[in-house]
């Protein structure tokens, strides 16, 4: 029995660094790419998916993102603001958690960009999330195939969808794309604080909660400002 979530957390928080120069006078969400801000890319997915409520959290910059995102309407955005503390990824959806309700919800890193195949991967987490078994399921993307990416992976992917996270000198073959559904009930004892998200997948990995789906199409890893031409020329090849 699946579970289609209406409501997404948007993680929109961080420093950018490495998007330097383009971070130093606008928050990395708000780098345009393919003539749209890295947000609104992850947004409109959203509205495609039929989500009609995305908490979106601040830090950096934080009045940029709060004006961009005031009248939009599909999904409706709420603020969770962490400008005064730093939260890190568990602790800015602890902090958010209030606002997302009892129900399994979509969560995204702001600066993930991908391209659809011929369904829209959010549709297929949605059909191939199982709360009967899973806390956690990660879209996942081939190594081989991702743009701007040049790291050994993240984890092994089994045939059932269970996840193996790679060992110190491993390479494997998938890395987490930034986008998941994630059951609430994965914080019920989570840390006070800044604290990674990684902690929590970590533990639903010894519970055999967590679980991947490989994605349909091509995921960019939009990290530098060489990878944003990359990401641009991508885009526009596919809807050439």
């Amino acid at each position: 029995m699946s579970v289609k979530p209406t409501k997404a957390m948007v993680l929109a928080a961080g420093l950018g660094l490495r998007m330097r120069p383009l971070t130093e006078t606008m928050p990395k969400p708000l780098v345009p790419v393919a003539g749209q801000p890295l947000l609104d890319h992850v947004l409109d997915k959203l509205a495609q998916a039929d989500v009609t409520e995305a908490v979106v959290n601040v830090h950096y910059l934080p009045d940029q993102i709060i004006d961009h995102v005031k009248t939009r309407t599909a999904p409706k955005v709420t603020i969770s603001d962490e400008r005064d503390q730093v939260l890190g990824t568990g602790g800015g959806v602890v902090k958010a958690l209030p606002l997302l309700g009892n129900e399994p919800f979509f969560h995204l890193n702001a600066d993930t960009m991908w391209i659809d195949g011929v369904r829209p991967n959010l549709i297929r987490l949605a059909e191939h999330f199982d709360p009967a078994k899973m806390d956690v399921l990660l879209l996942m993307a081939p190594t081989a195939h991702s743009i701007g990416y040049s790291g050994k992976g993240d984890y092994e992917m089994r045939t059932d969808g269970t996840l193996r996270r790679r060992k110190e000198n491993q390479v494997v073959p998938f890395v987490y794309a930034g986008v998941a559904i994630l059951s609430p009930r994965i914080f019920a004892d989570a840390p006070g604080g800044e604290f990674a998200l990684t902690k929590l997948f970590d533990r639903a990995n010894e519970q055999e909660r967590l679980f991947g789906l490989r994605m349909d199409g091509v995921w960019m890893h939009v990290g530098t400002p060489d990878a944003v031409r990359a990401a641009e020329d991508a885009v526009l090849a596919s809807v050439a």
